[in-house]
């Protein structure tokens, strides 16, 4: 495929050495553009409550601030959609709304944010006995109906049942990619044209793969970049670098994120760890070697956002963290999810889990459930299990 010179620099300015493109189609959202030459965009998603309108504003500013070309904000209901409307009136970033739990909400948010996300599992579990298609077909055309784009995002965690039902369990690219590519192509029947995809796991090698074998068959449409619950710094911010310079200096790659588990107060590092990666890249730097997946231990957490149900889920992964100091030689993945969005699939992936709620946490062994605590009472019950596990690879 023919490659093309442009720049890597968020802002306007121009940077030097250039950075060869694959060349996809262009995407406004709002403002900015993304693919067709035009400077990488990066995002980042406030981890405020929607419905905390003076908190989730402040928020939004500070991202820009930042260099954040599009801000997400999660809308599941309509105390979030009424929130959105005096949000709107108060900021003027390009807003994208993230429509995980409800998205029969699109008609009313459309009008006030510059782009639709939505995740293909999450929609085939919401009015089941729709077709996926039909559901499809109507947000396209509340998106052409209000000036907005469409991001299709597929998550290793949240995958469409039916489609991973045609897949071996062991095979977690095939379910993404036949997932975006189903959604691409009847989009693409419907002349919508104005999206993007993004096929994210925890997992960076698992993320450049997948990116790779959709860039392959699909050239044409730009990609969002990021690793899904990429987990606390700098851990999170090693993972996401190795993934996106690799895909990056590929050609691959047209909007990035970096996802980070932080409190809200320090979301805006999740832009300046995307920042430093285009910086890097622009001076000719090489990403870090990766550490194996599956050979030590690896921590999984979800990056702060609005969904998760109480706040004390940042100091838990960080407590978890402290706690698994002594067991990093144990080849077991751990999940710390915030909330019901990803958190069942992810923890049921993992060797021990925890979910986290608005007022306990359940602990999990694979799909097993282990037992609810509350979230001091987690970290005994989880200590034991590592020191279980440890003893089991000792025999």
């Amino acid at each position: 495929m023919a490659l093309f010179r442009t720049s890597i620099e968020p802002g306007g300015s121009p940077t030097d050495p250039f950075l060869l493109r694959r060349p996809t189609r262009a995407v406004r959202v709002g403002s900015v553009w993304i693919g067709g030459g035009h400077p990488i965009v990066v995002q980042s998603m406030c981890a405020t409550r929607t419905s905390d309108v003076p908190a989730t504003v402040r928020q939004i500013n500070q991202l820009v601030q930042a260099g954040a070309g599009i801000v997400r904000l999660a809308v599941d209901n309509r105390r979030d959609l009424h929130a959105l409307a005096e949000i709107r009136q108060q900021v003027q970033a390009n807003l994208a709304v993230d429509l995980q739990e409800n998205y029969r909400l699109a008609e009313e948010a459309a009008p006030l944010v510059q782009k639709l996300r939505y995740n293909p599992g999450h929609l085939h579990h919401q009015e089941p006995h729709r077709a996926w298609q039909d559901k499809v077909r109507w947000l396209a055309e509340v998106a052409a109906r209000y000036d907005c784009a469409l991001r299709v995002g597929v998550n290793c965690g949240s995958v469409d049942p039916a489609i991973q039902a045609r897949f071996p369990p062991e095979d977690s690219l095939g379910p993404m990619l036949a997932s975006a590519l189903e959604h691409c192509e009847l989009l693409d029947r419907l002349g919508f044209g104005r999206y993007c995809v993004s096929l994210k796991d925890s997992d960076p090698q698992k993320v450049v793969e997948a990116n790779r074998q959709f860039a392959a068959q699909r050239p044409d449409v730009p990609l969002h970049l990021g690793v899904t619950e990429a987990g606390l710094p700098p851990e999170g911010i090693r993972k996401t670098r190795w993934a996106l310079m690799r895909l990056l200096r590929e050609g691959i790659g047209d909007t990035i994120r970096v996802s980070l588990t932080v409190p809200a107060e320090k979301k805006h590092l999740e832009v300046e760890a995307a920042q430093a990666i285009l910086a890097d890249l622009a001076a000719g730097q090489c990403e870090p070697p990766l550490e194996q997946t599956g050979r030590k231990l690896n921590i999984v957490s979800c990056p702060s956002c609005s969904r998760v149900e109480n706040e004390a889920f940042v100091q838990l992964a960080e407590k978890v963290r402290a706690i698994c100091q002594p067991f990093q030689h144990l080849p077991i993945t751990i999940a710390v999810m915030g909330c019901r969005v990803n958190g069942p699939g992810e923890t049921d992936s993992a060797d021990l889990g925890l979910w986290c709620g608005p007022n306990r946490v359940n602990l999990k062994r694979g799909s097993q459930l282990l037992g609810s605590f509350g979230y001091e009472e987690v970290l005994p019950r989880l200590e034991a299990e590592l020191h279980q596990l440890a003893s089991q690879h000792r025999q």
